[in-house]
């Protein structure tokens, strides 16, 4: 049997500690911000596709309490690793170990008031595979970006919401696949500095909303126009939500 070396690593603020392969995929910001923007009430159902060793779950289940969690991870040693952070962290979840395109037949049996992801960033046909497959898989898996929505609609309930974030230039697809079947549709750009280009967004969406199309302004994580020191240079509000488990600042 292989043995892969961990780290255990702080977030928000060492609220939360993560155990997490030293090589490969390793969660950073990305899941704690997706966190923050889930609109979860105390006592909700929540589902993460591609849940990974649980940073984005853990993170929530710290913000909200009394919250029905589970995860889907396919693969096997991130699944056993999320485990072992849930239990390690004091939260209890249910993380299932599969494909989301073949879920296993107690959770399609279930639905969510909110399901998050953070897809693979890149295209499978799209770039250089990463050496590590673990990597690989996180940031370009196989799985299509409809396969993820459409696994989203068909366990959230009525009105349910999704939250996801993505790479900018992968909105146009995501719009596409969205269709009909979703609506209230809310992205949100997140700048890196000011003066520059979004890189990443925020997309909420609700399961048969009605309300109109939003774009929002965008949220800029770093202050001033470029890095000028050692350290941190968060702005006040992102240094809350990566310190302090504060909800996600959406522009009012």
């Amino acid at each position: 049997m292989t043995t892969i070396e961990t780290t255990f690593d702080a977030f928000l603020g060492g609220r939360i500690t993560l155990e997490q392969p030293t090589k490969g995929y390793r969660a950073g910001v990305d899941p704690v911000l997706l966190a923050a923007s889930v609109p979860a009430r105390a006592g909700q159902s929540v589902l993460e596709l591609g849940c990974g060793t649980g940073a984005a779950l853990l993170c929530l289940a710290s913000r909200v309490e009394d919250l029905d969690l589970r995860g889907i991870e396919m693969q096997p040693h991130y699944a056993d690793l999320c485990r072992a952070n849930v239990d390690a962290n004091g939260f209890g979840a249910t993380i299932y170990t599969a494909d989301l395109r073949a879920l296993p037949a107690d959770l399609t049996a279930l639905s969510f008031d909110q399901i998050l992801a953070n897809p693979p960033y890149f295209q499978r046909n799209a770039g250089h595979s990463s050496p590590h497959e673990d990597r690989d898989i996180a940031f370009g898996g196989a799985t299509k970006t409809q396969d993820w929505l459409d696994v989203a609609y068909r366990r959230l309930k009525p009105k349910g919401w999704l939250t996801l974030i993505q790479k900018a230039d992968r909105l146009p697809e995501i719009l596409r696949a969205l269709d009909a079947r979703f609506g209230s549709i809310t992205v949100t750009p997140i700048v890196g500095r000011h003066g520059r280009n979004a890189d990443r967004f925020i997309l909420r969406v609700r399961k048969h909303g009605m309300t109109p199309f939003a774009l929002n302004a965008p949220v800029v994580l770093h202050q001033g126009d470029t890095h000028l020191r050692d350290g941190e240079d968060y702005h006040p509000n992102i240094k809350a939500v990566l310190r302090d488990g504060a909800q996600f600042p959406f522009p009012d």
